[in-house]
């Protein structure tokens, strides 16, 4: 058993093919954790890379976990959270996005909040196209969780290690984990805030695909919403339904002069089964955080660390 103790602070590095930054990356990481005085440790999780990135962080002094293959950045990020020791959690993307200098203004702000995301600026590199997505996605996160979301998709972001694994099962093995985690810690009450910062271009070429990536984050936000808030789904859904087949019947008696007709009818009719149907889940995802106690969660099982090969527990 070691006797060594608990880092405060665990730093979760995605890593996949950056052996051109890698080095660099956790150099500054290592440098800005000393200068802020907490214990901490560096977590570098290669995702089956081909071009030597573990090794490199390796040599670079962070504590390697390494998956056989490349499972997805999600699938690194949820390894990490499951093999971290630390109190709090920041995880940020190993490709020079992010500045690793602002790590200090989101730790600072755990403990009042449960999550601190870092939130991109109008000044942060980005194509328009995806800057267009990003607000598409926003403002509809926005409306699911009642309050501004202000970067759904921003995978800088530290918060208490309690909170990570208690949705760590939900999280996709892909790039669109930030949305998951993001909506599943509002919608179950925790608190958020953000922290405005700057990115960089990536060093290399983009891993996000726009279309396929794109919408999956849409499909994930509306299968987050039907499990945490069923009601922002189905209540929208069976009122338009409902005014269509009120106002089409209309339409028939005072314009047309015919019969109401059934087609109003069954719409109307299946518009407040949609509505009955919505106020059963809701009820179902009430009483599913009403039985939620983080205590009946299990203890992750081991993986491969491959930074203390000699090392046995």
């Amino acid at each position: 058993m070691s006797t060594v103790p608990s880092p405060e602070v665990s730093v979760i590095v995605p890593l996949y093919n950056e052996a051109a930054i890698v080095s660099r990356t956790l150099e500054r990481i290592r440098q800005v954790m000393e200068g802020l005085g907490r214990s901490h440790e560096i977590i570098a999780v290669d995702d089956g890379s081909e071009d030597g990135t573990g090794d490199r962080a390796l040599q670079a002094g962070a504590r390697v976990l390494r998956h056989p293959y490349n499972m997805g950045n999600g699938a690194a990020v949820k390894t990490g959270i499951r093999q971290a020791r630390g109190r709090i959690l920041v995880l940020l993307d190993g490709d020079g996005q992010h500045q690793p200098e602002d790590i200090p203004r989101l730790v600072e702000k755990v403990g009042a909040y449960d999550m601190v995301v870092g939130a991109r600026g109008r000044d942060s590199a980005g194509s328009i196209h995806r800057n267009l997505a990003n607000g598409i996605y926003n403002s509809l996160a926005t409306y699911v969780c009642g309050r501004r979301i202000e970067d759904l998709t921003s995978g800088f972001r530290a918060l208490r290690a309690e909170v990570a694994r208690q949705f760590v099962t939900l999280l996709p093995n892909t790039f669109s984990y930030p949305t998951t985690i993001t909506l599943a810690v509002v919608r179950a009450g925790y608190s958020l805030a953000y922290v405005p910062i700057r990115t960089n271009r990536r060093t290399g070429k983009s891993k996000i695909k726009i279309l396929k990536d794109g919408s999956r984050f849409l499909l994930i936000i509306f299968k987050i919403t039907t499990l945490y808030s069923p009601l922002k789904i189905f209540l929208p859904l069976g009122l338009l339904m409902f005014l269509t087949g009120f106002l089409y019947g209309l339409y028939k008696v005072v314009v047309l002069d015919t019969r109401y007709g059934p087609t109003s009818a069954m719409l109307m009719m299946v518009s407040v089964l949609v509505f009955l149907v919505g106020l059963v889940s809701e009820q179902i995802s009430q009483l599913r955080f009403d039985r939620c106690d983080l205590r009946d969660f299990e203890e992750p099982q081991e993986i491969k660390d491959l930074s203390n090969p000699g090392e046995r527990p």
